[in-house]
């Protein structure tokens, strides 16, 4: 990258060192990254961040799995068939690389006071999920549906337990959340695939009852589409 290109990239973009990469499932690897640019950011559980990849001016967004105030983003890449130029660089990067990605951003966010919290989703939806579970005390109320597409790709997430997790090809989403029947008055997360969210915040409204406003929506991809963003 030339040196011009450089400068002003470092002026525009926050800037830090990938310190840990390692794989958490089994198409998820973790990155973290470390800097002092990067303390003080504050991401609210459920932003992302738009990572500039490596050798391009390619930007692929992320969903923030982990912050720490002192300075560290972590990040988690899915790897995936037909894989474009986010997925190669989620792939390729090493410790000691430089990373540059923009500030937190995004309404996809926790509603903490929410008296319970219903999280709807695939492999996509889960590294938001991860913050936004993490967040949650554990008197909180739970519960929620996440689909994968082996049980080998479910990340290490807080409450599992309290969650249904379904293998693709098994059921829907759709069917998941009627079975689940959550009652209104609390906040829904529903998060992946463009049309299973549109589908499943339809049920949560038109048959579960539930207030439009309190379903937080965020469509990551759809078939034939590298992203949303």
């Amino acid at each position: 990258m030339p040196a011009l290109l450089t400068r002003v990239l470092d002026r525009l973009m926050l800037q830090g060192t990938a310190t840990e990469a390692e794989p958490v499932a089994a198409r998820v690897r973790r990155l973290r990254v470390e800097g002092p640019a990067l303390a003080g950011l504050d991401p609210r559980p459920g932003q992302q961040v738009r990572v500039l990849v490596e050798g391009t001016l390619t930007r692929r967004t992320y969903s923030v799995w982990r912050y720490d105030p002192v300075g560290a983003v972590e990040l988690c890449v899915l790897d995936h068939e037909g894989a474009g130029p986010g997925a190669r660089w989620g792939r390729s990067v090493r410790t000691g690389d430089t990373v540059r990605f923009g500030r937190p951003e995004g309404s996809f966010v926790l509603r903490p006071d929410a008296t319970h919290h219903v999280f709807v989703g695939d492999e996509t939806a889960s590294v938001a999920f991860g913050a936004m579970l993490a967040a949650l005390p554990g008197s909180a109320t739970v519960s929620g549906c996440l689909e994968t597409r082996t049980p080998e790709d479910r990340l290490p997430l807080q409450h599992a337990e309290r969650l249904d997790w379904t293998v693709r090809g098994t059921g829907s989403l759709a069917d998941a959340i009627r079975g689940l029947n959550p009652p209104p008055g609390g906040a829904a997360y529903v998060a992946g695939e463009a049309r299973t969210v549109q589908r499943v915040k339809q049920i949560l409204v038109q048959e579960a009852g539930w207030d439009r406003r309190a379903v937080v929506t965020k469509p990551f991809w759809a078939p034939g589409k590298r992203g949303l963003e």
